[in-house]
Formats: C-alpha cells, structure tokens, sequence
C-alpha cells in the first residue's frame, strides 16, 4: 500500500458515490408520482425539494471532500451543482468562469464557497471569477459573521490548536491541500467584505 493514501478523501468519495444512486432513485420514483397524480400536495412537494437538495449536496461534497483526479468538470454540470445546492437558500452564487475547471482546483474551490457559507448565515451572493492561474471568490452580504480564528487558520496566519467541529471541517482541509496541491491561499474578511483568492 503507497504510504500517501488519503483514506479520507477515499472515504468521501465512497459515500458520496453509494449515496447518490439510491437518492437519484427516489427522485425518479417522485417524478412518476407526480406524472401519475400531479395534485398531490404539498407533502410531496417538500418531499421532492428535500431529495433535490439532497442529491446536489451529495454532487458538492463527492467533489469537495472526495478525491480529486486530473479530470476537467465542465460549466455546465458545475453551474447545475450550485444552482441545485444553494436554491430555496438565502444565499445565491453565481460562476464566473465559461473554461471547464480542473477538479482539484474545483475542490478548493467547493471548499471556499463552504467557508464563505460559514461567514454568511444571514444570506447574501457569491461570487466566483477567475483571473489568470487563480479563482477569487467574493462574498456580498449586508452582515457577515466572522470567527476571526477560522479565517486566519485559512490564510495560514495561526494554527490550530483546538480540534475543529465538524462544520469548520474545510477551515483546516482547505489550506491542508492547497498546500498539498501547491496553490496559495489570500483571505480578506471583515465586517463589510470577504474575499478568498485561490
């Protein structure tokens, strides 16, 4: 076995990729319903909403967390992830970019936008631009919460000391495999503005 097996991200991929056959399955399942006895209600409305975001968040995190190969993701099935995962959401994001992306880079990428999610719990837009070699993702919102710890751990200004909760997770991945991947991460984030340049 290669010492520099990342079980983790293997890990990641596994789940993601068992899960989103079975919840695909039951989205399928709800649109013959809804063919069948399209009045149906409410109910199956928020049922079908909940499988919806459940497969995008499945889509996000298998790119996310799970391991990232050499393949390009093209706008297309990129733009479609977000769409699916921030609707019915207070947040919007809108991509930028027209190339196909690298997975790994799109990885970061995913790992940013869930930090600038931890930054925006009152809603507000993201947005994703490339300049050159480096993805900039910029948050607007009228208030921001920023845990001032977490943004500086990202931009490798302090270190952890203290285990992070598992919704910080992609504070301490996201700097982890940049510098892994040999990217540079800048951070700008205060009161009135939240930038991560990748």
């Amino acid at each position: 076995m290669k010492p520099e097996t990342n079980f983790a991200e293997l890990i990641g991929s596994r789940i993601c990729h068992d899960l989103i056959s079975p919840v695909g399955a039951i989205n399928n399942g709800i649109e013959l319903i809804q063919m069948t006895a399209p009045s149906l209600g409410p109910e199956m409305a928020l049922i079908s909403e909940s499988v919806t975001n459940a497969s995008a968040r499945i889509r996000f995190f298998r790119i996310a967390f799970g391991a990232a190969g050499k393949q390009m993701v093209g706008r297309t099935e990129i733009t479609s992830i977000l769409k699916d995962v921030y609707a019915n959401t207070r947040l919007t994001a809108v991509w930028g970019p027209d190339e196909a992306q690298p997975r790994q880079r799109l990885r970061l990428t995913f790992l940013a936008l869930l930090c600038m999610e931890t930054g925006m719990p009152y809603g507000g837009r993201i947005e994703v631009s490339q300049d050159g070699d480096h993805i900039i993702i910029k948050g607007h919102a009228d208030k921001f919460k920023i845990e001032e710890t977490l943004w500086k751990i990202l931009d490798g200004t302090q270190s952890f000391d203290d285990p992070l909760r598992p919704a910080q997770v992609q504070f301490g991945f996201l700097p982890f495999l940049a510098a892994q991947d040999g990217f540079t991460i800048d951070v700008e984030a205060n009161d009135e503005r939240v930038t991560i340049r990748i």
